[in-house]
């Protein structure tokens, strides 16, 4: 993890470069289709999910003591999302299309205001902090 300073614009570049974009997601579904039938199952998606932290700690101290059945549906949603036709499974298409409107519903809520957010190696957040970093350095 790291300290990372990062504002919409470097969000919304990042998914607006296609070529970038679609390699990063075409990876990380990749990385998450461990039968490599080219399709997500929930048990597949489940530790992506559970990897975004919707529900956590507020500043270390465990205050809310989230059930584990209030989880699962939460993360059943969240999976019903990228799930657009409803068949069970996720593909690479819908996969693609989810995140995209994720991305940029979060490059939304950040504005142009730049903020500091603790990012995790290997997340798209953290992809393009890096790919705006990466410009900046070649310039």
């Amino acid at each position: 993890m790291s300290v990372e300073v990062l504002d919409g614009a470097t969000i919304r570049d990042f998914v607006e470069d296609e070529s970038s974009f679609n390699d990063t997601v075409e990876g990380r579904f990749a990385a998450l289709d461990a039968n490599n039938d080219g399709l997500l199952s929930y048990a597949e998606m489940a530790r992506e999910l559970e990897s975004l932290r919707l529900v956590d700690t507020h500043f270390g101290v465990d205050e809310l003591k989230t059930l584990p059945e209030e989880l699962r549906r939460l993360h059943g949603s969240l999976f019903a999302q990228f799930d657009r036709d409803g068949n069970g499974e996720v593909d690479l298409e819908e996969f693609r299309s989810e995140t995209k409107e994720m991305l940029l519903a979060v490059a939304n809520g950040l504005g142009f205001l730049p903020v500091q957010m603790v990012l995790e190696e290997g997340s798209l957040l953290k992809t393009a902090v890096d790919r705006e970093s990466a410009k900046i350095a070649f310039c």
